[in-house]
């Protein structure tokens, strides 16, 4: 590491000196090019050599047509050497760019640049340390050295610098096409009527996503909370923030760890997850959390940061037709409304503990912190409101429901 940072600033400086002057490749001899172009094919060969034996990414010594493809690259960088010392003007866009597609290749095949980094360091150490044999075998003009050292770093910090450019321009685009693959990924399987599963795993492969056995969709209030930064969700899940509200895919739902992992990724941002359902049923996922996120905005729900459905399927169930538990409630209800708002809350409160503990006082007592006589004395207020009807089943069931659904209102109301 100590050596590539002195090679760094080496090329730095070299950098620098070339600007003042006008470049290193002028300071050459005229004919230098020509003396030493007969000892650059030994040279080829032992770059390549030291790529191959000191790179473990490059030593593929079975793999003839890769290694071609490293001879090549070796000769095409130590030819373009050459040419600048012959023409110093020589435009540089060209051999620029087939650095840029050396970088984009390198990304496509899903490396990373250190290896080609290293190559091109290796191969400068290597040319440096044969120009250095020829002055001293008096093959060259020592004169020269300083001159060739500066042309080399320069050479060496833009050839670095096209493959860089290229390199990220490839990865930065690949991964734009991934999120829009993703993207148009989380609209196949979240459409209603569901898609194909055929259409589904094709698009998902070219996603990049393990097709689930199960997957529930996760609503997030982004931007319910001030200040809320936007979340960092791990790989396997599929996320869109460019909608109100965020969706997130997660598969698998009920593996192990995963409502631990969708909770700490969304942590200080209110979220629902809906139910868990087969691959082509995400539309249900979705519909079921989109509507206990309205619950929780209402505070019929608990207004905690993560939400599941299959803790509140009554709830869902109950707020699923509003209107309909008003029906319900003016048919079985009715005879509250006779009396004093006080005294009616506390009579519909006692009703639907008796109807939940099974019609025991003791246990109706206990739940509401009052004397066992206190609900007996109500119950008898009840029986004389309500008649027959508190005795049947199918109308205790109903008014149930319907106070259940009130009682969350009024809680709703209340926070």
């Amino acid at each position: 590491m100590n050596g590539f940072r002195i090679l760094e600033s080496e090329v730095t400086n070299a950098t620098a000196r070339a600007e003042e002057t006008g470049g290193p490749f002028k300071a050459f001899p005229s004919g230098l090019h020509d003396q030493l172009r007969p000892y650059f094919a030994d040279i080829t060969d032992e770059v390549v050599q030291a790529i191959r034996t000191e790179i473990p990414e490059y030593a593929r010594p079975t793999d003839d047509t890769y290694m071609h493809v490293v001879h090549q690259g070796v000769e095409h960088a130590l030819q373009g050497f050459l040419e600048r010392m012959a023409k110093p003007d020589t435009d540089w866009e060209p051999v620029k760019a087939t650095y840029q597609r050396i970088g984009r290749g390198e990304a496509d095949e899903g490396r990373s640049l250190d290896s080609f980094q290293s190559a091109l360091r290796l191969g400068a150490r290597v040319a440096w340390r044969r120009i250095n044999a020829l002055v001293d075998a008096d093959l060259l003009p020592r004169h020269v050295l300083a001159a060739f050292g500066e042309a080399l770093f320069l050479h060496l910090d833009e050839m670095a610098a096209a493959t860089t450019a290229g390199y990220t321009e490839a990865r930065l685009h690949a991964a734009g096409e991934l999120q829009q693959r993703r993207t148009r990924l989380i609209d196949l399987l979240i459409v209603d009527p569901p898609a194909s599963v055929a259409a589904i795993t094709d698009l998902a492969h070219t996603a990049q996503w393990p097709v689930p056995r199960s997957l529930a969709v996760v609503v997030i209030d982004h931007g319910a909370r001030p200040g809320a930064a936007r979340p960092i969700v791990p790989p396997e899940f599929l996320a869109r923030f460019d909608v109100r509200p965020a969706v997130l895919v997660v598969p698998d739902p009920e593996g192990p760890g995963r409502a631990r992992a969708v909770a700490g990724a969304l942590q200080g941002l209110r979220a629902v997850m809906g139910p868990s359902v087969p691959l082509q049923e995400g539309a249900r996922s979705l519909r079921w959390a989109a509507e206990a996120l309205d619950l929780a905005r209402r505070g019929v729900l608990p207004d905690t940061e993560m939400v599941r459905c299959r803790d509140h399927l009554a709830t869902l169930l109950l707020f699923r037709d509003e209107a309909l538990v008003e029906a319900m409630a003016d048919r079985h209800l009715r005879p509250l409304d006779a009396i004093r708002l006080p005294q009616r809350q506390r009579l519909a409160e006692t009703l639907l503990s008796w109807l939940q503990c099974g019609h025991n006082a003791s246990e109706v007592a206990s739940r509401l912190a009052v004397h066992p006589q206190t609900v007996r004395y109500r119950m008898r207020q009840l029986d004389e409101l309500f008649g027959e009807r508190l005795h049947d089943p199918t109308a205790q069931f109903e008014m149930q429901l319907a106070l259940r659904a009130l009682n969350l209102r009024r809680a709703a109301r209340a926070r």
